[in-house]
């Protein structure tokens, strides 16, 4: 951590408080009021958050990371997956402990992961709120619109994809209270008015979401090359906060499998539920193609996630790394500013497949322009004036003639 610090980097870490591991823990053995089986979830018995004892070892163990070694903020994972029937929630006295303990001055990040998309979690009293959370529902439209995939969880995208991504541009959620068909019909999200556009954290590939694939495949891998570069360029310059996933900048080949170490019955239980939860996709329907998912114990699926170093200097991976460079340095320089500088008016339009999105901060306006299909598009009737920053195709006709190109994004900028 001091390391990074010394330049000019800040540290993140990540923590898992929803679940203990299924190997090595006996908490069960000398403190078993620490479950309760009045939830249930994925990992077996629920933590009982709704205990004092049980609260205060997670809230203290938040103030450690950040006092004891200084990190400058917190990732939680999967907090829809804590469970707590006290009031407050557990999460809303966790931010207020880190808020009372440390100065205004030194400000600590936190960050949600967190599937119900609870708005109220990142608007509520400032003592209690989060900074921001990370935009599945961003990821998941764009991975449906560059891929074409709509199994698992992506069949909720499926329908008017271009539409949910709109959504997602102007608003953050695209699920704000709205039925889920991956979720039997379950309303999921609650209403994002009122919220910044740095409450969301916008990406295009993540450890989850290549991790849990049954192969491990990445982005580039699924997807055109051209459509890549647009769905990257329009989530790291558009105003929402852009997470980059290693390797993904000079698009690296390296697989990322679900891997582990555990052994005898465990083992056996974790390689014949990966395959069985494969069962149900399309193209692992047929046992024999289950079979070549690999095996998360074997170091053989380890190594395949290890990145290689010096990829990024070749062809053409260099020139994808080049590109990364160029859109941060845009982005630092043009988007970074319009950001702080307060809330933004937000306006979109969209026609077929190409969107329009306009943020308006005080101290001037970006335009979002996209066409993210294999299909040329004429424009929505926008305000499409002022200087391009980027553009995809800098030899397509000028943004004025109301046309985009397939596989298009373009980013204007108008200073006040």
């Amino acid at each position: 951590v001091d390391e990074a610090h010394g330049k000019g980097l800040q540290v993140f870490i990540d923590v898992v408080y929803n679940h203990f591991g299924p190997d090595g823990n006996y908490l069960h053995l000398y403190a078993d009021k620490f479950f309760t089986d009045a939830h249930d979830t994925p990992w077996g018995d629920a933590i009982d958050f709704s205990q004092e004892p049980v609260r205060r070892f997670f809230i203290e163990n938040a103030l450690y990371w950040l006092s004891e070694f200084r990190f400058d903020g917190i990732r939680f994972d999967a907090v829809h997956a804590i469970n707590d029937d006290a009031t407050p929630h557990f999460l809303e006295e966790l931010a207020e402990a880190v808020r009372e303990t440390f100065p205004a001055d030194r400000h600590i990040h936190l960050v949600l992961e967190n599937d119900d998309n609870n708005a109220p979690l990142l608007t509520g009293k400032a003592r209690q709120r989060y900074d921001a959370q990370w935009n599945d529902d961003i990821h998941h439209v764009l991975h449906r619109l560059v891929t074409g995939e709509a199994d698992g969880y992506y069949v909720d995208y499926d329908d008017k994809p271009h539409e949910r991504l709109r959504r997602a541009l102007a608003e953050g959620f695209i699920y704000q209270g709205e039925p889920s068909g991956h979720r039997s019909g379950a309303k999921r999200g609650t209403d994002t008015a009122g919220l910044p556009t740095t409450a969301f954290v916008a990406f295009l590939q993540n450890h989850d979401q290549v991790g849990n694939r049954a192969m491990g495949e990445r982005i580039s891998d699924a997807a055109p090359a051209e459509a890549v570069v647009a769905a990257s360029a329009l989530y790291l310059l558009c105003p929402q906060i852009p997470m980059i996933w290693m390797g993904e900048e000079w698009a690296a080949t390296a697989t990322f499998p679900f891997f582990c170490d555990f052994h005898g019955e465990l083992a056996e239980a974790v390689r014949e539920g990966r395959r069985r939860e494969f069962a149900h996709f399309k193209k692992f329907a047929d046992p024999k193609a289950r079979e070549a998912i690999p095996d998360p114990n074997a170091a053989s699926t380890f190594e395949a996630a290890k990145l290689d170093w010096d990829q990024h200097e070749r062809l053409p991976h260099r020139d994808r790394f080049h590109l990364f460079g160029e859109l941060i340095r845009l982005r630092h320089r043009h988007v970074v500013p319009l950001v702080k500088s307060g809330v933004a008016q937000i306006a979109s339009q969209q026609a077929g497949t190409a969107i329009a999105v306009s943020y308006a901060f005080p101290a001037g306006r970006l335009v979002i322009v996209t066409n993210l299909s294999a299909e040329a598009a004429a424009l929505p009737e926008f305000d499409l004036g002022g200087e391009v920053l980027y553009t995809t195709h800098p030899d397509a006709p000028d943004l004025r003639a109301h046309r985009a190109p397939a596989w298009y994004t373009a980013v204007i900028l108008r200073q006040q």
